[in-house]
């Protein structure tokens, strides 16, 4: 499991009956969270006295139930912290992986979201640090180009962007990419190089295939159902793996990595996995690998599921 356990402002404080208590930067909320069958004795006072609680409704969705929580509030997040270097010399891991914070601005809306997947701090070191071992040995005229598709608020293209990478960041949801663009602002990266687009996904990507264009890396972390601006239905398990190929198709000749996430039950880590090997690895070599994503529990020992990752890299 890979595990997002170096967060200083979010913590998982407790588990049960369906719903998880966290810490967001001072501030308790309680959410549902499917993957929550056990009950515990719920200890944490937060229980009791949270700023916020999210109750699920029995016909679907739900609603937020506010006790003391400001409108937006801003929740920071380390890169690079305490990330090893396999094979490199202490001293030139310590240069290669300088840490950035990047910020959030968060706010309670729709169905249960804060703006922030807080697991997801697990690919955006691991993607942090490639990007940076690959800009520290090909020198500053040898760009990373970095395509991050349904990439919500953009916690991953600050993380490539804060490393140093070109970043294409394309969102169908104009909402979504305006906030985006001001956590980047509030994380220092306002004039680094991003390109914000509001589009379908994979229509921008068939585009960027009939012009030429190409990519070093791409991230991707599409809904498990959807629909496109003409009616198009998107399902995860039947649209991901054509997806993936008509990705390939803007790689460029010597790609770093690709990353996708899911959070569809039905989609395990293992087929991740094979799907990267078959689209990418098939055409470019490299080694693909998947897992769970994980969170901490506080003291208790306990690592929650939260979705899955794949990664391919080039090795």
């Amino acid at each position: 499991m890979w595990i997002a356990d170096q967060w200083k402002e979010y913590t998982v404080l407790d588990t049960s009956d369906g719903e998880k208590l966290e810490n967001w930067a001072g501030y308790t909320l309680i959410r549902p969270d499917p993957q929550v069958i056990w009950s515990s004795k719920k200890k944490p006072a937060g229980w009791r006295r949270p700023n916020a609680h999210y109750h699920r409704s029995a016909k679907g969705g739900g609603e937020w139930e506010f006790f003391d929580l400001p409108e937006t509030w801003e929740l920071h997040y380390l890169l690079g912290d305490s990330l090893p270097l396999p094979g490199e010399a202490a001293e030139n891991a310590a240069e290669a992986v300088s840490s950035y914070n990047i910020t959030f601005h968060l706010k309670p809306f729709a169905f249960k979201h804060t703006g922030v997947f807080p697991e997801q701090a697990a690919n955006w070191d691991w993607s942090y640090r490639l990007i940076r071992e690959r800009l520290s040995a090909s020198g500053p005229d040898n760009p990373v180009r970095v395509l991050n598709l349904f990439a919500y608020t953009g916690g991953a293209t600050l993380a490539a962007a804060a490393a140093g990478a070109e970043v294409t960041h394309v969102d169908a949801a104009k909402g979504m990419v305006s906030w985006a663009k001001e956590n980047a602002v509030s994380s220092g990266l306002g004039d680094a190089h991003i390109r914000w687009l509001v589009d379908d996904c994979r229509k921008f990507v068939e585009r960027e295939i009939r012009r030429g264009n190409t990519y070093d890396a791409i991230i991707m972390d599409p809904p498990s159902y959807g629909r496109g601006p003409k009616g198009e239905i998107w399902k995860i398990e039947e649209s991901i793996y054509p997806f993936l190929e008509l990705c390939t198709g803007v790689l460029s000749d010597k790609p770093l990595f690709v990353l996708i996430n899911s959070y569809t039950t039905g989609l395990q880590a293992g087929v991740l996995k094979y799907m990267l090997e078959l689209a990418v690895g098939s055409r470019f070599g490299g080694s693909a690998e998947a897992d769970e994503l994980g969170l901490p529990v506080g003291n208790s020992g306990l690592i929650l599921p939260a979705g899955a990752s794949g990664r391919w890299t080039a090795g």
